[in-house]
């Protein structure tokens, strides 16, 4: 019995670690689109973010400056996302995948030219990346405490501080959406921006406070997977999580509690798919590979479709705001 819970508790915790790169480009994609702006780029600016904190890592010999870079260079493309849908008006989707194929393609050369490590950044040490922080007490709770004990050390203390920031952010964002005048607007501009240019707010400044937002959180989501879930850049590290964030945001119907809590449904599934491989199933037998690393993605998708309902974009998000004379 108590071999299951500590299992129990084991997946848990790495359901956390997973979900937390979506978490923060999920908090990020509801900024963009509760504004008005269709952003499908998230893959795009997680993948540079990820690139550039490494990169600033190993020369800098700091994390934080790393996450600092790594949120520049995602704010740079977002704001490039902003002036091709802002300021020219251009297609959402166009530019968001554009920014998509850009950054792939854009983190592979520059990684081959800098480092010549076939697009890979170089190994980062401890000192250069974040490292887990285990909470007061842990071990001494875990050894006297039966159940809680080792709940608080194995899913609560352990995590890095980027982690505890995903949480910390989406209670923020609960707060910014539906508590402050910000959010008010932001809600607003996404909805009516007729009604907000005419109490004289500006509609482009808002949309484009909001994909800074957007882009300083896809960084820090970057920054996550090339610092403290692994230890260097590698292509395609992202691995689509950017779409899953897309996805989990939609089907949380733009909420933030609600997209978190569908990042940490993929978080358990993919947790769940690592400690299924190689392991035989009743009446099934040995199942290849590729079947559980492919089982995150469709049960995520078959389960929220299935028990979300129908998701009701911002009226305006996607449509470009021409200013009434």
């Amino acid at each position: 019995m108590e071999d299951l819970i500590l299992n129990l508790f084991s997946i848990l915790a790495s359901t956390i670690r997973l979900a937390t790169p979506l978490i923060l480009a999920a908090m990020g994609g509801i900024l963009a689109e509760r504004s008005g702006t269709v952003d499908i780029g998230l893959e795009g600016k997680m993948l540079v973010g990820a690139f550039a904190a490494a990169t600033v890592a190993s020369l800098v010999q700091s994390p934080w400056l790393g996450l600092a870079a790594g949120m520049a260079v995602a704010v740079a493309m977002s704001l490039l996302h902003g002036v091709a849908t802002i300021r020219y008006k251009g297609d959402h989707v166009v530019s968001g995948m554009a920014l998509n194929f850009l950054a792939s393609g854009l983190t592979l050369v520059l990684g081959q030219a800098w480092f010549e490590q076939g697009g890979q950044t170089p190994m980062l040490s401890n000192e250069q990346r974040f490292t887990p922080i285990f909470l007061p007490g842990a071990d001494y709770l875990a050894a006297n405490v039966p159940v809680l004990g080792p709940f608080y050390k194995t899913v609560l203390s352990g995590h890095t501080i980027l982690v505890y920031l995903a949480f910390v952010i989406v209670a923020a964002m609960v707060f910014l959406l539906g508590q402050t005048r910000f959010g008010l607007r932001l809600r607003a501009v996404g909805e009516e921006p007729n009604a907000v240019d005419t109490a004289g707010i500006s509609v482009p400044l808002l949309r484009y406070q909001a994909l800074i937002g957007t882009g300083l959180l896809c960084g820090m989501a970057g920054a996550y997977y090339s610092m403290s879930q692994n230890a260097a850049f590698a292509r395609e590290m992202t691995a689509g999580g950017g779409y899953i964030a897309l996805a989990a945001m939609i089907f949380g119907k733009w909420r933030p509690v609600s997209a978190m809590l569908a990042c940490l449904l993929f978080g358990l599934l993919t947790a769940l798919e690592a400690r299924l491989q190689g392991q035989s199933l009743p009446w099934v037998g040995e199942v290849p590979t590729q079947v559980f690393q492919v089982l995150p993605y469709v049960l995520t998708v078959i389960l929220l479709a299935g028990f979300i309902g129908k998701a009701v974009p911002p009226k305006a998000v996607g449509r470009p705001y021409v200013k009434e004379r």
